[in-house]
Formats: C-alpha cells, structure tokens, sequence
C-alpha cells in the first residue's frame, strides 16, 4: 500500500492501518532511554540513540552525504544506482537496495516499508524550511524513528558533515570531510573575487539547452555560491523554460551544460551558431558519475564541481591539474582508487 501522506508536508493524516504498523513496530525500534539529544539543522532537538548502526535516507542529497561518511550504516539508495554509477561506488554499498524517498519529488516510501528497514535514524539534507521541519517532526512523532534534518546549502557543508559526525558518532572522519569543504569553498571563492572581469555564463540543461535555474535556485546554488555571476540570475525562481531569444539577448560566453545531447549537438545546431561560447568553443560538459558535479543532486557531490567550474570559466585562475583533484576526491569522500582511465571517463562528463 503507497502512504503519500507521509512524504507529503501538507499535513495529511495516516491511514488507520498504518498507524497499527507502527503500534506494532515498537519491538524493532531503538532504546530510547540512552538517546542523547542533539541540535540539528533546522534547530530541532532530536533524540539520538547512543549507538546508530542503520539510517534511512529521506532523499538522494542524503543518501551521498551519508555514503561519504558513514556508507557502512547506510541502508539503502533512494534510487537503486546503475552499472555506470556502480563502478565507481564501494562494492556491497553502491548496489544496497532502492528503499525509495520520503521527500521531495515523487516520494515513493511508505510507512510500512520504512519500519520494515528498522532505521536507527532517518536523515534529510537540503532545506531546513518550517515545511520540511514539520514533516520531521510530524514522520518522527508517526513512527517513533527520530528524524534529523542537515542545511544542505554549500556554504553549510561544513557544519553539515560536523553534525552528521555528531549524529553517528563518526566525529574523527567528519573531522576531515569538514575541512576539506571548508577549505575547498574558501579557497575558489577568493579566486573568483580576485577575476578582474566576470565572463557572462549560462547554465543549459536539457537536450535543447534552453532549460536552466534562475537566480537563488538549488540548480545554480554552485555559480552563486563561488560568487560566478549567471545571465539568468537577473530572473528569481527555480527551473524555468527560456526562449532562444532570450539566450541570444545574453550572449553567454561560457555555457555549462549536463546534457550529453546538447553538448554534442550545439556547435552544429544552426540556432546557436552565433552565440559567443559556440563560437569560441567554451561549451563545457560537467561530470556526472557517479553523482553531478553541478546540481544533480544538490548535496556533497558538488564539492569536485566547484574547482572543476573554476577551471572553465577561469582558467588562468584555477591552473590546478583536475585529474589529481578528482583523484582526491574520489579516494576521500567515495572511498575508491581510480584509475587514469576511470578518471579521463569522469572528467568527460558523458554517462
């Protein structure tokens, strides 16, 4: 039986023989007599076993930033990973089974799958709005699982993974994910404030490119999050449709894109001849496996992005040698060796 009410933050209740699941399930909860209260994203208190051995990821975000830390309590993906994910994933982790979202667009948990999974703890990354701090609160009162929320914002990924290091008592290793985020963010933004001109950089998605984030979207959070200015953050919302018009209007003289078809196709597509970034070449693939490095998803995935973005729209600024970067990266947060093979795959954005 699916339960939308449970993913859904517009209050609606359970159905009455979800609620004697969850009577039911008291046996496989967690001793609550040894939790220790901690403070999470949102500001909520949340009572934490003093052990956390299975968490259950509300949503994709989560799922990663929990893999880099803490892969071993993970209990399963929102979304089963492909062959192409797998390999660059831990083996025995990367394929653990899909358990579905709780949040977000179409959630697919319910409430009888969820206590099934026996979670010590359920974890969200992203916004720490009143919304999504009522469906904490209101799924951790339903099921008795308490349910801690993380401010999935670049600029917060830092204290993000401090108090994920917190949550699982993973301390030491969050320790070291922190700073790498902290220092990584620090260090492109001052390069970014030292450009001395501001190339005009448009952000395409979809096979037609004319799909992108407008200002204050999550899709862009990383351009304005390194300080990079966007031609469509003039425009405020989320994702939006633009017309050909509009993209000639402003004349992008970078485009980022995570389409493989569009990438492929524009510099012959008649329509986008004339565009500055076709003309001169500067249309960039963003890498995409096992995670986007831009937006997809939003979560810690993006920390690679950040130099990678650096390194195309400017790259007298970022001379650093990006195969060695997502070397690094990948040893550190994804627990993997690559291979120089694997890493040229990676860095060429395609599936």
């Amino acid at each position: 039986m699916r339960v939308t009410a449970l993913a859904n933050p517009d209050g609606s209740g359970l159905r009455r023989r979800d609620l004697l699941i969850a009577a039911g399930a008291g046996a496989c909860l967690p001793a609550w007599s040894q939790a220790r209260s901690i403070t999470d994203g949102a500001g909520r208190r949340v009572n934490v076993p003093t052990k956390v051995q299975r968490i259950f990821p509300a949503g994709p975000p989560a799922a990663i930033w929990l893999y880099t830390l803490a892969p071993d309590a993970l209990i399963g993906w929102p979304r089963a990973n492909r062959g192409p994910e797998l390999e660059f994933l831990l083996p025995g982790i990367g394929n653990r089974p899909e358990v579905g979202r709780l949040t977000g667009r179409g959630n697919t948990t319910n409430l009888e799958q969820l206590l099934l999974s026996k979670p010590d703890l359920i974890v969200d990354a992203g916004s720490t709005r009143q919304t999504f701090a009522e469906l904490a609160d209101r799924v951790q009162s339903q099921t008795g699982i308490p349910y801690a929320l993380l401010d999935g914002r670049l600029a917060s990924v830092a204290q993000g993974y401090t108090l994920l290091g917190e949550l699982t008592g993973r301390q030491e290793r969050a320790a070291v994910l922190a700073r790498y985020a902290s220092e990584t963010l620090r260090t492109v933004r001052e390069r970014v404030a030292r450009a001395p001109a501001q190339p005009r950089v448009y952000y395409a998605r979809g096979p037609e490119g004319l799909e992108t984030g407008l200002g204050g979207s999550i899709n862009v959070e990383i351009f304005e999050a390194m300080g990079i200015r966007h031609v469509a953050a003039e425009l405020q919302g989320g994702l939006a449709t633009v017309s050909m018009e509009q993209v000639l209007a402003w004349d992008p003289e970078v485009i980022v894109t995570i389409d493989q078809t569009f990438a492929q196709t524009v510099r012959s597509n008649p329509l986008w001849r004339s565009v500055s970034a076709v003309k001169t070449g500067r249309v960039h693939l963003s890498p995409k496996l096992p995670f986007g490095w831009i937006d997809f998803p939003p979560s810690v995935n993006r920390l690679p992005g950040l130099w990678w973005l650096g390194s195309k729209v400017f790259p007298a600024l970022f001379p650093e040698d990006l195969s060695v970067i997502t070397r690094d990266f990948y040893k550190l947060l994804y627990q993997v060796d690559l291979n120089a093979e694997q890493v040229q795959r990676v860095l060429a954005g395609r599936d």
